[in-house]
């Protein structure tokens, strides 16, 4: 998930995480360099304040050795009591430049040639220089400003060393916090991702920030929309196939007995081309009725059913009303367990299981496969059918190239409930195994 929201596409929260962290790191890293550069001035004080007062401690007592010193000899070397590293350096001079004492690991050079009084700085030493008996003898301390580098590093370093950890932690915290913080917003796209096709009910936006509650409550009033007037058009196509139902029935009754009592060949031949307008009508209706449900709501059912009982019914159906021509052979190596409704079903496969007998080979039987990963198919014999034609199948009142009767509305029913109760329905040609003849997969939503 997360390797999906920082490779993916851009989202609310890489965006946050992005930002809160570079923001963060940002300040921590000005902030430590701010508080590198007042300890850099804070030693540099504390430093030039440590030359003074060595310079001022020891000049007296300089002055008492060099005053005393019987021999008059200049410029001699400090012994030290012991071994140490000197980090401070000092040259006692008088203001000629004439050395009359110095530290024992002071070196003339790294000092400027003429003794001053003050602060002075060379490119290798930071030094300061103290006068006494009227500016006759002046000392000189001298720090390296290498010395002065290392501490300012090591002292940046405590500032800066934490930062390894506590980056990645920021980020971390971050993206955590701004994870937590979307999650009502994560758990609202994923209530609209599992929406079905025809799920058009209002959906929950509790624990919305106020900024997203009135993307919500849009998205709600479009849905309820679009349910008001898919329920108009669906009411419309039910009712008024309904509604033809029973004067198509009965002009259907006339016809026929029309055509019963009449003596005329030529009024029973018009008779006839009547009656098969009429019964066309009727199989239409039957249809829109078909589809209005399709596109209804009501196509998942609460519990799991079997529906491999309901296929068994539905074929020996087809077998008793043409018993002839319905030469169905059902292998069944599974069972249909799925939430899908049990009515749906049965029209889903009505309409697959007539396509193949209207459009497929008269003299093939029809296969109906039904395996054990809850997927059946319906394959026939036949011509086969291009890409372009088999997307083209799915839609309303569209006909391949048969001669067989047919309102070009089965694949369409067949999909709609395919679509809306989660199934998937795939229409390939040649069949799985065959050079010719049209397969219809279903697979049943677990």
């Amino acid at each position: 998930m997360m390797w999906r929201i920082w490779t993916g596409a851009p989202s609310l929260q890489r965006r946050l995480s992005l930002g809160l962290a570079i923001g963060v790191t940002a300040m921590w890293l000005a902030a430590a360099i701010a508080a590198g550069l007042v300890i850099r001035e804070e030693l540099d004080e504390a430093y030039d304040s440590a030359l003074q007062e060595t310079a001022q401690r020891l000049l007296p007592l300089a002055v008492l050795d060099i005053v005393e010193r019987s021999d008059g000899a200049g410029g001699r070397r400090v012994t030290p009591i012991g071994e140490h590293k000197e980090f401070l350096t000092y040259l006692v001079r008088d203001p000629k430049g004439r050395i009359l004492m110095r530290s024992h690991d002071a070196v003339p050079s790294d000092f400027p040639d003429t003794p001053a009084h003050g602060f002075r700085t060379t490119k290798t030493h930071r030094i300061y220089g103290e006068k006494a008996v009227s500016g006759t003898i002046i000392m000189e301390v001298a720090e390296t400003l290498e010395h002065r580098r290392e501490a300012a590093i090591e002292a940046a370093g405590t500032l800066f060393l934490p930062l390894i950890g506590l980056v990645p932690a920021s980020l971390f915290g971050v993206w955590w916090f701004v994870r937590v913080s979307i999650r009502p917003i994560r758990s609202f796209r994923g209530a609209i991702e599992a929406r079905g096709e025809g799920d058009l009910s209002p959906i929950a936006a509790a624990g919305l920030p106020a900024e997203i509650e009135p993307i919500a409550d849009a998205v709600n009033r479009l849905m309820e929309r679009l349910r008001r007037a898919l329920e108009a058009e669906r009411s419309f196509t039910a009712n008024s196939a309904h509604e033809l139902r029973t004067p198509i029935a009965a002009a259907l009754a006339h016809t026929q007995r029309l055509i019963a009592v009449s003596k005329d060949e030529a009024v029973r031949e018009r008779g006839h081309q009547i009656e098969e307008g009429l019964t066309r009508l009727a199989s239409l209706s039957e249809k829109l009725m078909q589809l209005a449900r399709a596109e209804g709501a009501g196509l998942i059912a609460e519990a799991e059913q079997d529906l491999t009982t309901v296929l068994e019914h539905l074929i020996e159906e087809f077998r008793r009303a043409e018993p002839e021509n319905a030469d169905l052979r059902l292998v069944a190596n599974g069972r249909l367990v799925s939430h899908m409704d049990a009515d749906a079903f049965a029209i889903l496969m009505r309409n697959l299981i007539e396509n193949a007998l209207k459009h497929g080979d008269q003299e093939g039987a029809i296969d109906i496969d039904v395996r054990s990963d809850n997927v059946v198919r319906v394959v026939n014999g036949g011509p086969i059918v291009g890409p372009d034609e088999l997307k083209r199948l799915r839609g309303r009142f569209e006909r391949g190239a048969t001669r067989a009767k047919g309102a070009g509305l089965g694949l369409a029913i067949a999909q709609a409930i395919a679509a809306g109760s989660g199934a998937v329905l795939t229409l390939s040609s040649p069949a799985t195994g065959r050079a010719d003849g049209f397969e219809a997969e279903l697979r049943l939503p677990e």
